[in-house]
């Protein structure tokens, strides 16, 4: 009787196992559940113009998020921000606290192995600063020998810098204004971001870019969680009818100067 109990509960805890690896493995069908809750909660590190920033009202503001609010409208949805550490967006997106993400992320092959990525949006390239006034010259990537260097964790930059240089000569920072705080004080001697957040912060006053240059292909896409085929085909959709409709390129006009 006990060996009938032990394998009947054995049993029953299998069955349960199997039910829950199944559901995990079907496709998730994000697109259905969105439609019903009316709303898009996307994560974006707000510290990043002006692609995401906070607006003098504390409004969420820059091209990413005007895009994605324009993605919304196009699909009836809400969208509720979320402001997350760039480095936390791909595990908020994997554990359902969030339905996407839009952070000038580009779809490298290694994020592509966590979520799914939309069709690009965006196609940029980068920048390296220095401070003003610190007679630094760098003239291209290789100059970046011997100098410390300040990087947002998680970006194409980080990928780059981990690659090519000395870990000891790298400083990696949750967020970019972090970098340029200690740019401006002497603790790092140059900071690499994309070249729009770049000039947006020379902008500011204080530092300066010192070299445009590409570190990977940049091609920034809306991120979802991997499986979530129909939610993916609506944004994909939607992002090329506001490229059809000239909206992205207006919007360029109106964010990235020089566009």
């Amino acid at each position: 009787m006990n060996h009938w109990k032990i394998g009947s509960l054995f049993l029953v805890l299998a069955l349960l196992l199997t039910a829950m690896v199944g559901c995990k493995s079907e496709p998730a069908n994000d697109w259905e559940r969105v439609q019903k809750a009316g709303k898009l909660v996307v994560g974006t590190s707000a510290d990043y113009p002006p692609f995401e920033f906070m607006n003098d009202n504390d409004e969420f503001d820059g091209f990413d998020v005007k895009l994605m609010e324009e993605v919304g409208k196009q699909l009836g949805l809400e969208i509720v921000w979320q402001d997350i550490g760039f480095d936390g967006l791909i595990g908020a997106l994997q554990t359902g606290k969030i339905d996407a993400v839009i952070a000038a992320m580009s779809a490298t092959p290694e994020r592509d192995e966590e979520v799914d990525f939309t069709q690009p949006y965006y196609i940029g390239k980068d920048a390296v600063l220095v401070a003003a006034g610190s007679g630094i010259v760098i003239n291209q990537k290789e100059d970046l020998a011997g100098k410390i260097i300040g990087v947002q964790t998680g970006t194409i930059q980080d990928d780059w810098v981990t690659e090519n240089l000395p870990d000891d000569e790298i400083h990696r920072y949750e967020r970019a204004e972090q970098a340029i705080l200690d740019l401006k004080s002497g603790r790092v001697d140059v900071v690499a971001l994309d070249y729009f957040v770049a000039s947006a912060f020379a902008g500011q006053g204080g530092v300066e870019v010192a070299l445009e240059t590409t570190f990977s292909s940049e091609h920034m896409s809306i991120a979802v969680p991997e499986g979530s085929q129909e939610l993916q085909a609506q944004l994909d959709q939607a992002i090329t009818n506001l490229q059809n409709s000239g909206f992205i390129e207006e919007l360029g006009k109106q964010y990235l100067s020089g566009e």
